[in-house]
């Protein structure tokens, strides 16, 4: 109280640099890079900017460095469970930075994208992380003017707008489906939900790897626009039984629809694994917890995070990766839900 205010009344960094007991170059560095102080002047620097309640001008400082010190994550959703791993893994490597996260989610619309993209390049992040590979012209033209690291994440394809880091779908979804047939089922359904491009590259591993053994059969197929749910997963099920009901096994492009597709077993009274095999995708955390346990493919969601942010961070401060596209790979959680039929 007293202390002296600008005419805004806004606390100024030299008051900030007085209280703590240090120059204003020091207080400043303490907001650009913090391993540069000692632990003590941080804890000073700290405590003066909790008590004064300074908030730095990041406007001004763009303008000066012709960068904010915001680092952008646009992804699809904000409340699938996908997208939350992946963004603790985000948050985890990146708060012993001075980088700050600003989320933007385009509900899967391109349209949205392509403005939130144009709206990050306005603002002069320091870096950006974009879910998937598959922008339009215009977001791949965005991406590739906005002057600073970008790290594709969730997939990996050949040309990355700068840096990647993912997985296959198509060969995690031929991987799951050869697990099926090894067990002897030979009528595997597919259930597909929202057909974004991942789900469709899912699609197509699953559709590769029937045609290999001359099982596919488009009756084996039931696939939705809309979102995915655990009671959509029962909707779908129940509509492959109608055009398919010698169907021994059922593939889903996420656990939600395994859930759903479980539920609707036990409604009709359908042994699984016993008449009927399940695989989802993702492998959530109810999946090794059902009765039975669900088989499902894993994926390294908040390995991504991390690696997705700190490979966008080492960029920014010169440290590129001589790799710039990461291959996480996935791993098939085989369970309960996928052993051989009975007889």
């Amino acid at each position: 109280m007293g202390r002296k205010r600008t005419k805004s009344g806004k606390i100024r960094l030299t008051e900030v640099a007085k209280l703590a007991g240090v120059s204003p170059i020091t207080a400043s560095r303490f907001f650009r890079n913090p391993s540069a102080l000692s632990l003590s002047k941080r804890e000073r620097v700290d405590s003066a900017v909790k008590e004064l309640g300074y908030v730095p001008n990041l406007a001004a400082r763009a303008l000066a460095s012709h960068r904010t010190e915001v680092i952008g994550v646009v992804i699809p959703s904000l409340t699938n469970s996908v997208f939350a791993d992946v963004l603790r893994g985000i948050y985890d490597a990146s708060e012993q930075s001075r980088y700050s996260i600003q989320l933007a989610n385009t509900r899967y619309s391109i349209l949205q994208e392509e403005k939130l993209l144009r709206l990050f390049r306005a603002q002069k992040p320091a870096g950006l992380i974009v879910t998937g590979i598959n922008q339009t012209p215009e977001s791949r033209n965005v991406l590739e003017t906005m002057d600073c690291p970008v790290t594709q994440i969730m997939e990996i394809g050949d040309s990355p707008v700068d840096m990647m880091v993912g997985f296959s779908h198509y060969d995690a979804s031929f991987a799951a489906i050869s697990h099926i047939l090894e067990q002897g089922r030979r009528r595997i359904g597919f259930l597909g939900a929202r057909m974004d491009p991942r789900v469709q590259r899912r699609f197509d591993g699953y559709r590769d790897a029937m045609k290999a053994v001359s099982l596919f059969d488009p009756n084996l197929v039931v696939t939705t626009t809309v979102p995915t749910t655990v009671t959509l997963g029962g909707t779908l099920f129940a509509d492959l039984l109608a055009q398919a009901p010698d169907i021994d096994a059922v593939f889903c492009v996420n656990d939600d629809l395994a859930l759903g597709v479980l539920f609707e077993c036990q409604r009709r009274q359908i042994s699984v694994p016993g008449h009927m095999a399940i695989v989802g995708f993702n492998d959530l955390e109810f999946m090794a917890s059902a009765v039975p346990s669900l088989s499902s493919v894993r994926t390294n969601r908040y390995e991504m995070g991390r690696h997705a942010i700190t490979m966008v961070i080492d960029a920014i401060e010169g440290r590129r990766p001589q790799q710039p596209v990461l291959d996480l790979g996935f791993q098939l959680m085989i369970r309960d839900s996928s052993m051989p039929p009975t007889a």
